[in-house]
């Protein structure tokens, strides 16, 4: 029996608050923001019925790290690391052979190294298959659109992050134009500078949201703690794959009924008949690619800390993608006008 451990933190802040301690979820937003700083780490689940076709099982623990997003964005560092330690501690305590960190644990500071060396076991942010899955999820999305990805603008929303740069360096080489969005302008103008000597089609930067009003495809990977597009930064017809915890998308794009399709990104099949024990927004049986990283390396008996810090190399990807696939793992279908599109196979990811 492989052993793991999964660190999440509340994203939905009264929502997630309340199912353990209800009486506190109903104090005002900012002393819960001040409190998670201080609270211990929770004990939520003991995850099992991960079984792969060839009959390795995982069992792992879930944990919670009491920080809410805006305290994860806005404490200083030091006491951010000490409270993903802390939950990774206990996570080591309940008998994880590894450690992956979920949400926003896995990009604040240095994306996981300074978790990684205070803890005893490896540690992964599972970035590397979510960037696998949101390459192939994008092919799929111009599958539906019935164009090649070549006739296809593509924006990487957070394209300077650890995600959004990979993503971006494995995209250009097959769409018709990238565009890189961030919010340092040195910054991206230093990656479309250097994506432009691989690109097969022509790159270009920006720092302002509504230069996604371009894009048919958009991809969205920031660390905010709250949503960023909104109606008036997309045009429509065009498709968004949203990657980030809590979601880039302000529900005023689902809720005016505009036509733009909008996908919760990284969204896994995992093998067996696994019981989570909590509701993720996903269905039975799936998980965000980070968490299924993690599971797929410990099924593997790879233990080392996988993804770590801001540089993702693509051939991780693509081997991770493969020891994923091999265990039995696969990107969950695309609803599409409620149709499923399958996401083709990690041959394609590069």
């Amino acid at each position: 029996m492989e052993r793991f451990g999964f660190i999440v933190h509340p994203l939905d802040v009264r929502r997630d608050v309340a199912r353990r301690f209800r009486l506190l979820s109903r104090l005002p937003l900012r002393w819960l923001d001040f409190l998670s700083g201080y609270f211990p780490p929770v004990y939520l689940w003991h995850v099992t019925g991960i079984r792969t076709a060839q009959l390795v099982e995982a069992e792992g623990w879930l944990v919670a790290c009491p920080l809410t997003p805006r305290a994860m964005t806005q404490f200083p560092l030091r006491r951010v690391y000490r409270q993903i330690i802390r939950a990774g501690q206990l996570a080591e305590r309940l008998g994880a052979g590894i450690v992956g960190l979920g949400a926003l644990t896995s990009a604040v500071g240095d994306a996981g190294e300074t978790v990684a060396r205070a803890l005893n076991v490896p540690v992964t942010t599972g970035n590397s298959y979510t960037v696998a899955v949101t390459c192939l999820s994008v092919q799929a999305i111009a599958q539906s659109m019935g164009k090649p990805l070549g006739d296809l603008c593509v924006a990487v929303l957070g394209g300077t992050g650890s995600i959004g740069s990979a993503c971006a360096r494995l995209l250009c080489r097959k769409v018709g134009h990238l565009r890189v969005v961030g919010r340092d302008a040195n910054a991206v103008q230093q990656l479309v500078h250097a994506l432009g000597a691989v690109a097969s089609g022509t790159v270009s930067g920006a720092t302002d949201l509504t230069a996604l009003r371009d894009a048919d495809i958009v991809v969205s990977a920031t660390n905010s703690a709250g949503p960023l597009i909104r109606p008036q930064h997309l045009r429509p017809g065009a498709a968004v794959y949203d990657l980030a915890l809590p979601p880039d998308v302000s529900a005023a794009v689902r809720e005016m009924g505009l036509n733009v399709a909008v996908y919760s990104g990284g969204d896994v099949i995992v093998p067996g008949t696994p019981d989570f024990g909590i509701n993720f927004g996903l269905p039975p049986g799936h998980a965000y690619a980070c968490m299924a990283e993690t599971i797929a390396l410990a099924l593997e008996g790879r233990y080392e800390s996988y993804t770590l810090g801001r540089t993702i190399a693509p051939e991780r990807v693509l081997t991770i993608c493969t020891i994923a696939e091999r265990h039995g793992f696969r990107p969950a279908p695309l609803r599409v006008r409620g149709e499923l599109v399958e996401v083709p196979s990690c041959a394609g990811v590069v």
